[in-house]
């Protein structure tokens, strides 16, 4: 069975191996320069003075000047992370759906399971090995870019919760392409072609993904507040936390939203146009900068619960696939 699961397989294996030599030719020199440059530029200096406080004083802000830099530097090679967005997708639609469905479709299954091997020892052997392939390539994307983006994060350029950023390295990649493979498996075993399994896999990948980025994620865990007051010594809210912040607002001394989606921010003394109190006596002598977020700390806690949750949701999927199999004429 691993002979004849590699003879069937081949040209996958050959152009992902050819894919992931170019990737990592691309990668791995651009990660070394730019973690080379994130040193000797005085970013890493700054990031370490900026530390972990969520405000910072505004006479340390040159510092932004340095992470601006290295931003404007570096920031137009991340585009081409967002080609990582796509491929546990495309790994299910070309790897995932065609495993079974392929096979229904030109009756070569017939010959296959009239042979001494069970259908269960088929499909075991089979899912078996094209997942552990799946498995290993979507280790070393996924782990990869979480090496390839690092300096960038920590720039507060591209927050590791950002949706595109989020989903393209680290555990998630993972759980999406068993997802997605899994999923295409399934749709073989009901769908006996093709074509319609990539459309089950397409509708249902992307499907599942935006529900869950949009509806699910900001509450895998309660979402915490901080504030400050409009009135004081400025500060600058830091930006190499990579926290997520989730709502912003001016709230006045009895709690109430009196500003939405912004922040004021008033040094002592300081007064609005004709003599008036800063934010035009709006606001209140007590009023407060608000903001609703998820703590970058979480991130890796975050990566683990979404990619578990497709992680369970392939197993179940691999499971009734090969009940399913059990009774395809």
């Amino acid at each position: 069975m691993i002979w004849l699961v590699w003879r069937q397989h081949r040209k996958q294996a050959l152009f992902v191996s050819i894919g992931l030599v170019l990737i990592a030719a691309l990668m791995i020199p651009t990660g070394l320069t730019m973690r080379s440059a994130f040193v000797d530029n005085g970013v890493a200096a700054c990031v370490r003075l900026l530390g972990d406080a969520e405000l910072v004083p505004i006479n340390i802000r040159s510092c932004q000047g340095v992470l601006d830099d290295f931003n404007n530097q570096f920031q137009s090679l991340a585009t081409v992370g967002v080609l990582f967005f796509v491929l546990p997708l495309l790994v299910g639609l070309f790897l995932g759906a065609p495993l079974v469905a392929r096979e229904l479709e030109h009756g070569t299954h017939r010959l296959v399971w009239t042979q001494s091997v069970s259908r269960r020892h088929w499909a075991l052997a089979k899912f078996g090995l094209v997942g552990a392939a799946t498995l290993a390539v979507a280790c070393v994307y996924g782990l990869g870019m979480s090496w390839w983006m690092a300096p960038l994060s920590q720039t507060g350029q591209f927050s590791r919760f950002n949706v595109y950023v989020f989903d393209m390295q680290g555990l998630v990649p993972i759980g999406y392409t068993l997802f997605a493979v899994a999923l295409g498996v399934f749709a073989g075993t009901i769908w006996h072609k093709v074509l319609p399994a990539m459309a089950v896999v397409l509708v249902g990948f992307l499907g599942l993904r935006f529900a869950l980025t949009i509806l699910a994620r900001p509450n895998y865990l309660p979402a915490e507040t901080f504030s400050y007051p409009v009135q004081g010594p400025t500060h600058a809210l830091n930006p190499t936390l990579g926290n997520w912040v989730l709502s912003v607002g001016v709230r006045n001394s009895s709690g109430e939203l009196v500003q939405a989606n912004g922040t004021v921010e008033c040094p002592v003394g300081a007064q609005g146009p004709g003599g008036q109190p800063c934010g035009g006596g709006l606001l209140g002598p007590d009023a407060y900068n608000w903001q609703l977020y998820q703590p970058g700390s979480r991130y890796w806690l975050f990566q683990g619960i979404e990619s578990g949750i497709f992680i369970v949701l392939a197993a179940l999927l691999l499971f009734l696939a090969i009940r399913r199999i059990r009774h395809i004429a």
